[in-house]
């Protein structure tokens, strides 16, 4: 989490780090990041969304973020970047950085692993056998890390995370509160009447640079490595099945659940309480809309949605009925051009 705000730093430090053309007077001093409404004297705004623009001129800020559309729609200092929202993403962490934890492990710590000097462990937190954490690895209270697991340098695991055995994290992951890792995933033979479990002697791997929301799980696989690959970016309350790949630079939106077996190619984005069926594979740059199933595979990019538009109650029943009525219609309709085509010779 980031601690206090920095030091301020004026318009010219921060492009002289990140870039972007500043325009007005380069010396004014931002403190913080703050959106256009709420701004105040040494806050740097900006604007991302078009429907905001207006309160660029009511705006209290000190100064601006602004894409070269709008470098000349405001008066005040500004920094002219092509992309503001991320530029403010960047900013924000530049001026809140996250404060390191004390290296040291906590007397109420129980480890059965030989862990780095720069790693941080918490009170009541539990790290099994053959262990292995990189350099300044963060495990917050009540953590459980089980025998085998590898976390990479740098990694930040809050409070109350649970990664089974055998599972590795990669470098720089934020792995938030009450997340499971490792997990058994949802595998059982059916055999006169019962159901015989399945084993799960598969691991879950997530690359570098992933976020992992709270209470998100992620099941191991059955046979093969359940992967996460690397730059994701999971929301929180995400169910992910046995082995799913999940591709480079992926974004899952919050209570999406993702059934067992499912391929997402890189740069995959599921809106939240979307609901993925097993064994389908979805193409890079394909973006799934909130609430949406998906049955079968998407083969090209673009986005795809199955939500049915909000109405009022009655409109919704009237349009339902009609739906559950177009089969019939549609043989209806095939049987008239039949009976026109014979009559006619032509439909």
């Amino acid at each position: 989490m980031p601690g206090a705000a920095a030091v301020a730093l004026s318009l010219a430090e921060i492009a002289a780090r990140l870039g972007g053309d500043v325009l007005g007077d380069a010396q004014i001093q931002i403190r913080q990041v703050a959106t256009l409404a709420s701004a105040s004297e040494g806050d740097i705004a900006f604007l991302a969304n078009l429907k905001y623009k207006s309160q660029l001129q009511t705006t209290r800020a000190s100064a601006v973020i602004v894409s070269p559309d709008f470098a000349d729609a405001v008066g005040l200092p500004r920094i002219v970047t092509r992309n503001p929202y991320a530029y403010y993403a960047r900013l924000a962490t530049l001026l809140n950085p996250r404060v390191p934890s004390a290296p040291g492990v906590h007397p109420a710590a129980h480890t059965a692993s030989e862990l780095p000097a720069s790693a941080s462990i918490g009170p009541n937190v539990s790290i099994g056998r053959g262990v292995v954490l990189g350099e300044g690895v963060a495990i917050q209270a009540g953590c459980v890390l089980g025998e085998g697991v590898k976390v990479g340098d740098g990694s930040v695991l809050y409070p109350n995370v649970i990664i089974y055995a055998a599972c590795e994290i990669g470098r720089n992951a934020i792995i938030h509160s009450g997340v499971v890792i490792g997990a058994d995933g949802f595998g059982f033979a059916p055999d006169q009447g019962q159901w015989v479990k399945i084993p799960q002697i598969g691991r879950v791997v997530i690359g570098s640079d992933v976020e992992i929301g709270a209470s998100t799980t992620i099941d191991r696989g059955a046979l093969d490595d359940t992967l996460i690959g690397d730059g994701c970016k999971l929301d929180n309350q995400i169910q992910i099945g046995h082995n799913c790949v999940i591709g480079k630079h992926c974004v899952i939106a919050a209570c999406a659940a993702i059934a067992g077996s499912v391929t997402l190619q890189d740069n995959v984005i599921v809106g939240g309480a979307a609901m993925i069926a097993g064994h389908v594979t979805i193409a890079s740059g394909a973006v799934i809309s909130g609430g949406s199933l998906v049955m079968k595979n998407i083969t090209k990019p673009g986005q795809y949605t199955s939500v049915f538009p909000l109405e009022e109650h009655s409109h919704w029943l009237h349009n339902a009925a009609q739906i559950r009525h177009l089969a019939k219609l549609a043989e209806r309709v095939s049987e008239l051009e039949k009976k026109l085509k014979n009559t006619d010779g032509e439909v």
